[in-house]
């Protein structure tokens, strides 16, 4: 959970700290003059800082220490919290002005997930929220997270619910800064996706460590983040200074659509560079089918494939079975391809396909 202020007391109403010297002046049966003469100030200052027009400065944080018996610091901490809560005051009042926009950023499922704290006020929710994103206030938002909206404004799946998507990136944000993760090494991760494949006949607690490990070690952090409503992802790639970030959300859950979306996300960073997809079903354009086609190959050949056509009978499950272990790879991925190429009804073969989930897995 992010939210560490969640105990934070933020006051309703203002001390000043002239109303607390006012109270050190009844104590010593001492006027505003007789203190502005101790003090070497003049009768005017003295009582402007006791109606909070003027502040305590240090010099006169020292002076009162010397006549009034109180320490310097105490002075000084008067002046710097009354300063800070009139702020946070000031803040909560321009906060409740933006609590439409919360009603926009799924709030309840984040805290489902264990992402943010519950609060009962509001306005303390909102100010939950914000440290999530790490921003001061709604209105940065669209500012930070443009560069998101423009990859998920090309497809219209994005359109219901913007804060959700960045929800749901920010988390992976959060989650792949956290992972020990090399610089990315082009070379490096290239050879690590053919030592990948092999990891897709594991299952998820066996292969998921690994996954992260290998290419952690590439410069590439790997995050499972689940999905949110209405946002209809199923993973992104981008770029956190030198590492690359893949996020996953298992949407399909099924194993053939999970592999297949990481090596999408992994043919982007190979052939694309620093730029940011977000993923959901039926992108098209370019780059995405180049993608696409970077996925397919890696997972099966395709001279391989060609050879397995010229084979199968088009209805036979056991060959798939010995085709996929010829190639060192889960039988649901070759089931999911031939499905997907109409080589095989979709209701046929989908008992040789894994379903991942979350509850078995350790998420961000």
């Amino acid at each position: 959970m992010n939210d560490s202020t969640k105990n934070r007391y933020v006051p309703d109403y203002l001390v000043t700290p002239g109303e607390v010297l006012g109270e050190y002046l009844q104590a010593h049966s001492m006027t505003q003059t007789q203190l502005a003469m101790r003090a070497g100030l003049t009768p005017k200052t003295i009582n402007e800082i006791i109606k909070g027009i003027a502040p305590i400065t240090h010099e006169t944080a020292i002076r009162f220490e010397r006549i009034l018996g109180r320490p310097a610091h105490f002075w000084n901490n008067l002046e710097s919290q009354y300063q800070e809560d009139r702020l946070r005051l000031a803040e909560r009042e321009r906060l409740q002005a933006a609590l439409a926009w919360l009603q926009r950023v799924p709030v309840k499922k984040m805290i489902e997930f264990g992402w943010l704290s519950a609060h009962e006020d509001k306005t303390s929710q909102l100010e939950a929220v914000l440290r999530f994103f790490g921003i001061a206030s709604p209105d940065q938002w669209s500012a930070v997270w443009e560069n998101y909206q423009v990859a998920y404004r090309q497809s219209q799946r994005f359109a219901t619910n913007p804060e959700a998507v960045s929800a749901w990136l920010r988390q992976g944000e959060i989650a792949a800064q956290q992972l020990d993760c090399a610089s990315f090494d082009k070379k490096v991760f290239h050879q690590t996706l053919s030592n990948i494949r092999s990891l897709t006949t594991m299952t998820i607690e066996e292969f998921q460590p690994k996954l992260i490990e290998q290419c952690a070690a590439a410069g590439v952090a790997v995050v499972l983040v689940p999905e949110l409503p209405k946002t209809g992802v199923s993973g992104a790639t981008r770029w956190l200074g030198k590492r690359a970030v893949i996020q996953l959300s298992l949407r399909y859950k099924s194993n053939d659509h999970f592999w297949f979306t990481f090596f999408h996300e992994a043919g982007h960073i190979v052939k694309h560079g620093k730029e940011i997809f977000i993923e959901s079903n039926g992108l098209d354009g370019e780059k995405e089918e180049e993608a696409n086609t970077f996925a397919q190959n890696w997972l099966i050949p395709p001279s391989a494939l060609h050879r397995f056509l010229q084979q199968w009978d088009r209805h036979s499950l056991d060959p798939i079975i010995r085709f996929a272990g010829e190639i060192g790879i889960a039988p649901g991925i070759v089931v999911g391809r031939l499905q997907h190429d109409a080589l095989l009804e979709p209701q046929t073969g989908n008992k040789l396909k894994v379903f991942y989930y979350f509850n078995s897995v350790d998420v961000a």
